[in-house]
């Protein structure tokens, strides 16, 4: 009898979670600093998904240890639906590169939506021989190990996505890590690195002005910012695909009525024109995923970073 009566009351439970929430702000946490790609898409979204809630979403930057601070913040915090946690591609790769996180990057949350996506862009020093991508694989073959490719730090996304594609390609470049990415650009615009793998709004102002060169896109369909530079599938791999992308989650056993409220929320922000509108402007595609279709795709890109740093023998730190 009283495991019966306790199911209508938790029922009751969850519909005053979703009646009364949220009753105060709700903190939207970035593990980057202010003014970074993260951090802008954080509130270019915060303002408008608050507006559709009825209530108020504040961006709070958490910056450091490639946003695993943030991330250990967000899993630790209460699961009542006032703290949310700005998932990127660096969740995934740092699950794939630390041996022990204080969190687990999958079951600590529950996804509600991703939010956007980004191409990254492999990038040729123009005192590089390569024209192309096929140029760069040619070189790779007959020199391997002798064509330097930068990207910011050991274990970040950009290095698993150059991984992946020296993997898919056959070819051995020689891994040059950067801190900051103006060192990278630097390097690559000097010719101390020949090639490097970014992030497509960080390079797109240098590949425009012509200070440095692109060589492929790292999606399946052209960068419509971009239309004449080719994917690498065009060089011959074959469903080579990678993006970085964003999106939201809260702590794992938040109301399941919150998580589908928000997720409501977000799909109806991102068809909002001024937000498609900022961005475009930033070199970002708006997407919308189910909270379900979020945790797998969180599950399957942890997955793959662990088998391409596992093939790589990227020690885990």
């Amino acid at each position: 009898m009283k495991r019966l009566a306790a199911i209508p009351a938790l029922a009751l439970a969850c519909s005053a979670w979703g009646q009364d929430w949220p009753a105060r702000p709700i903190r939207l946490l970035v593990g980057f600093g202010a003014g970074g790609g993260t951090d802008i898409v954080a509130r270019i979204v915060a303002a408008p998904l608050g507006h559709v809630i009825g209530g108020t979403v504040i961006v709070e930057n958490k910056p450091g240890a490639g946003g695993t601070i943030a991330a250990h913040q967000a899993a630790r915090s209460a699961p009542d639906g006032y703290t949310m946690f700005l998932l990127n591609s660096g969740h995934t790769s740092s699950a794939a590169l630390y041996r022990q996180l204080p969190f687990d990057a999958a079951a600590d949350f529950r996804g509600t939506s991703l939010i956007a996506t980004m191409p990254l862009v492999i990038v040729r020093s123009p005192k590089f021989a390569a024209k192309d991508l096929a140029g760069l694989i040619e070189i790779a073959k007959r020199q391997p190990g002798r064509v330097n490719l930068g990207t910011v730090s050991i274990g970040s996304m950009q290095h698993f996505a150059a991984e992946l594609f020296a993997q898919q390609a056959g070819i051995e470049l020689f891994h040059v890590p950067y801190k900051t990415t103006p060192d990278l650009l630097a390097a690559v615009r000097t010719g101390d690195v020949q090639v490097a793998v970014e992030v497509m709004s960080t390079v797109l102002g240098d590949i425009k002005s012509g200070q440095i060169a692109a060589l492929a896109v790292t999606t399946a369909e052209r960068f419509s910012g971009l239309p004449d530079v080719a994917r690498v599938a065009d060089a011959g791999i074959s469903g080579y695909d990678v993006v970085a992308w964003y999106g939201i989650a809260f702590p794992a056993r938040t109301p399941e009525v919150i998580v589908s409220r928000t997720a409501e929320a977000l799909a109806q922000v991102l068809r909002n024109p001024a937000v498609r509108t900022q961005f475009a402007n930033v070199g970002l595609t708006p997407v919308t995923t189910t909270p379900d279709e979020t945790d797998r795709h969180v599950a399957a890109e942890i997955g793959r970073w662990k088998s391409v740093r596992a093939t790589a023998n990227i020690p885990q730190q």
